[in-house]
């Protein structure tokens, strides 16, 4: 039976035994363990027995303008356990978590082609709207400074 857990600093060595089934790369201690301590961070799993089958990760974020917010970051169920409603229960635990901290919006992005997380997060109460996705390399300069 798979059950999902908010995590907290007490489940490094669970978060440490997810591999890329789930995540996109492997698991760096370093930074699952300031992850974990990190107090606007959060991260369910999905397990089975002991083994991860799905994690969703969000944080919390406000701005001088906004109130606090939830940013669902990212969603991943392993191939086999897919259409399961595992991605359903793990997003629920985030928003369990940020109504806990008063949060009343929360938000996520995805490619226009991926249709199973777009049909996830309408399942979830979500609104779709268009978007526009831009990546940035920061390793190169693309503004010359003029300072």
């Amino acid at each position: 039976m798979v059950t999902v857990k908010l995590l907290d600093s007490s489940d490094f060595d669970l978060l440490c035994s997810a591999d890329t089934s789930v995540f996109d790369n492997p698991i760096q201690p370093e930074l699952a363990r300031a992850y974990l301590a990190h107090p606007d961070y959060n991260i369910a799993l999905a397990v089975d027995g002991d083994k991860v089958v799905g994690m969703a990760s969000g944080l919390f974020y406000f701005h001088p303008d906004k109130p606090l917010e939830l940013f669902v970051n990212e969603v991943g169920v392993a191939e086999s356990y897919q259409r399961q409603g595992i991605a359903k229960r793990l997003m629920e635990v985030l928003f369990d978590a940020a109504r806990e901290r008063g949060v009343t919006y929360a938000w996520v992005g995805t490619e226009g082609d991926n249709l199973p997380a777009k049909a996830l997060y309408m399942r979830s109460g979500g609104k779709g709207q268009d978007m526009a996705y831009f990546e940035f390399d920061l390793s190169k300069r693309h503004f010359k400074s003029k300072v």
